[in-house]
This record gives C-alpha cells, structure tokens and sequence, in this order.
C-alpha cells in the first residue's frame, strides 16, 4: 500500500495507519525527499516489498521535512509514529530499534554499510554494536552558481580559495548586471548556516556543553545581518517563515531568480532534471574563512524504532532496502553518496554541469571539519539548530537588534545545556 501525502497531514495519517488492516502485519514508513522521483522509487520499493511478502503491508508515507523534523520527535515520545522513517535528527537515538538480533545476515549487512552505522549511534545510549537502520546518504554543504549569469555580467567565477565574503559579493555585482531578484541565500536551515560559522572559526562545543556563540560566530552573525540589510542576502529569504521551520530555497534557483545558493549535493540530481537546458550552473568549493575551506557535513538516515509490533518484519525491510542491489541503484540513478559502501558507482549524470558539480563534491570530502560531525552528534544540537534559525530571523526583519541576538543565543545555549544535563 502506498500513499503518497505531504505536510502535517501525512503526520496524521499515521495513527490511524496500523489500525486499518489488522489483519496482517502492517508498518508504516515516513519517507521524505526534496527529489520527487526518489520518493516515488522508495514508493514503489515498498509495494515490492509487499508483494514478497503476502502477509506484509507497507503503508508508504511522503511527508514534508518540515513535518517530520517537528512532530516525529514528539510522537516517538509518546509511543506513537511510524515503524520505519527516513530522519536526519541523530537526536532520536534513544528510540531506535536495534535490528541486529532479527535480521537474516546482520554480519554481511555491517560489512556492506561498515563505519556509516557508527553515525547512527550514540555513545551511552546505543549498543556500540547494535544495527539500528543505514545511512541512506552523506551530504556536503557547498554553494551553487548561476553559471549564465556570471558570464552575462562578465564576471569571473569565485576562486577556489574564495572567501564568503568574496563570494557573497561577487554574486550582488551580477545581480545588479543582469536584474536577478536574489544575490545569495540559503535554506533556512541551523545546518546550512552552520558551514560558514565554522570556516569563521566559531567553536560550538566547549568542555562538553555547548558555547554558541563565541566571538568567530558573532562576527559570522553580524556579516549576515549586514549582507541582509544591504540586499545581498534577501530578507524575506529568511523573514518569510515563522519560528524555527525550514525553508527551501531550491526553486527559486531553478527558476533563475538566484546568483549563489548555499545547499548540498542532495541538489544534483533534481537540479539537472528541472534546470535541464534552462541556464549553466556548477558547484564551487567550500568558502574559506579565518580556520579554513570547510564544507559541513550532514546526513540522513532509514531507521527502525522499537515502538513497532512487527520488529522482525522492520528489520527485514530494513535488510532489503539496504541491501548492495538496492543501494546501488539509489546511488547510481538519484546520485547519492550513500553509506553503504558501494564500489565504482556510475553515477548516472546527463548534464555536463551535473557532472562537474558532483566532481566538486567529491573533491570537497576533505573539507569536513571534524568538530562539526561530534556535534552533529551531540544530544540537543537539534534544538540548537533551531533556536539559530529562529534569532537569525528575529535578526534579519528586524525583531532583534545584533547585540539582542547575541544576548538571547547565549540564554538559549544555557537552556538547551540545563536541559541536556537533566536528561
């Protein structure tokens, strides 16, 4: 069975999900994905999977990741939610099912996925052995440009040492040649802010606990705040949402209404589908800053939770939908750097610029700074993410002034430790 919903009211359906076909062994997978022709894949994954197994069904959900950032966390919290989802909240640890002694070869399953499952786990909550799910992909952070409009402003593209700054600025000198609404922006994200305050040299974590922000963030939050204001970085950009929600930018880079967009490789694929011949585009290195080029790493993840009635039949689909075959042809046909290690993928690019931007990608993997991936992983760096989204904005229409942004992050940090250290 496969439906197909968005927004909250995918969210919703759960619950009535495992009620409506009692009679066999229902589980309900929360899938979410910005590259539509992955999410019908996994849609159809999920009715073969059914198919092999008569006494087995599926409920496929698409839902927003807006929706699932949210409400997943509180549903799992109260025993409720799906059996199966796609995260990208490592904060949801304590509720993962270890699959491990129900799987038919958990042995060649860790083998194939290797050192990918140590993301998944978090020290003193999960078994350093135990197998709760598989990375379903690695993600890299790095700008996008507008080829054409470069060239139509005769502008040359930022070096490969080129700072935000340089880069931000070039991107409004071509958007005042050429008319484009949009210089630079990025998805309103804690995580794709993130990048460019660690290539400042910010330190989000310090003897433990969390010590954002310090002196290298402030001066990253005051050149955003500045770009914003002088129209490099527009407003509604960020200002338009509410509250910590997320917002994708990547259609109004497709549409050409963008010099610069600061996203992830994520992007590729749907981006040489939609743009097609529209306009030239590539991806360009990590910016540098004071500490450095770096590119921020992220992740998502396909999980079991061990709210399920059906642990068995979790970790067989688990088994299948990480299996070499499959991961494969995810790799392969929706250009995902996967964890699972799968070796000499073809990649299957049409466009020369999605070509070069994976090149870029790749080339990229050494930009990573080790201290992002910890704190990543750290229990309340979600909530973080959050509460910089949500005072950045404050920030950008004018809510807060910087001093007051500042002042309210570090009150927000202490909460968000006294809360950790309480757990």
């Amino acid at each position: 069975m496969s439906k197909l919903f968005s927004g909250v009211s995918a969210l919703v359906f759960l619950v009535a999900a495992g009620a409506a076909q009692a009679e066999t062994k229902t589980i309900t997978f929360v899938f979410t994905d910005d590259d539509q022709g992955y999410v019908e894949r996994m849609a159809e994954l999920s009715q073969e999977f059914e198919a092999a197994h008569p006494d087995v069904k599926v409920n496929f959900v698409s839902s927003g990741y807006d929706a699932v950032v949210k409400q997943l966390p509180v549903q799992l919290a109260v025993g409720e939610g799906p059996d199966v989802a796609k995260i990208a909240d490592w904060q949801l640890a304590p509720y993962y099912l270890d699959m491990r002694p129900y799987m038919k070869d958990p042995e060649a399953f860790a083998k194939l996925h290797g050192g990918s499952l140590d993301q998944l786990r978090l020290p003193g909550i999960n078994d350093p052995n135990s197998i709760n799910g598989y990375v379903a992909s690695q993600t890299l952070n790095l700008p996008f440009v507008n080829k054409t409009l470069f060239e139509q402003a005769g502008e040359p593209l930022p070096g490969p040492k080129a700072s935000l700054k340089e880069i931000v600025e070039a991107s409004a000198r071509v958007a005042k040649a050429t008319g484009v609404q949009i210089p630079f922006t990025m998805d309103r994200s804690g995580h794709r802010f993130s990048g460019g305050a660690f290539s400042y040299g910010a330190t989000y974590v310090k003897d433990g606990k969390f010590s954002f922000p310090d002196e290298a963030a402030k001066k990253y939050i005051a050149d955003l705040y500045a770009w914003a204001e002088d129209g490099s970085f527009p407003k509604e950009m960020w200002g338009a949402a509410g509250g910590s929600q997320y917002k994708n930018m990547g259609d109004e880079f497709v549409n050409g209404n963008v010099v610069t967009y600061l996203a992830g490789n994520w992007m590729v694929n749907p981006f040489q589908t939609k743009i097609g011949d529209g306009f030239d585009w590539t991806a360009i290195n990590a910016p540098c800053g004071e500490a450095g080029c770096f590119a921020m790493p992220g992740g998502t993840a396909i999980v079991g939770f061990k709210r399920t009635k059906h642990p068995e039949v979790v970790a067989e689909f688990i088994e299948f939908l990480g299996s070499e075959k499959i991961q494969r042809e995810i790799a392969e046909n929706y250009v995902i750097l996967t964890g699972a290690d799968i070796k000499d993928p073809q990649y299957k690019l049409s466009s020369e610029d999605a070509k070069a931007s994976m090149a870029v990608f790749l080339d990229n993997k050494k930009n990573v700074p080790e201290a992002a991936r910890e704190f990543e992983r750290m229990k309340g760096g979600t909530a973080l993410y959050q509460q910089i989204v949500q005072r950045m904005s404050q920030l950008i229409v004018g809510e807060l002034s910087l001093d007051e942004t500042y002042k309210v992050l570090e009150d927000d940090v202490r909460k968000i430790n006294e809360a950790v250290s309480t757990q």
